[in-house]
């Protein structure tokens, strides 16, 4: 019991005595970043996918 008694102290220490937060605007930019390049690797992946699904459909066109 004591070791969990002086983890969860010790983990407590870490994430409030010594841990350092982002500020607003440092938050506000990266999650801004964070989204626009969610973004556009849904539309890479989108792109990507409907290119593969067209060659696809030819090639089974072709021998089908």
């Amino acid at each position: 019991m004591q070791r969990i008694k002086s983890y969860l102290k010790a983990s407590y220490e870490e994430f409030v005595l010594r841990t350092t937060w982002p500020s607003w605007p440092a938050l506000q930019k990266s999650t801004i970043v964070v989204i626009i390049g969610s973004i556009i690797f849904a539309m890479l992946v989108f792109v990507m996918d409907k290119g593969i699904t067209t060659v696809l459909d030819v090639i089974y066109r072709l021998f089908a």
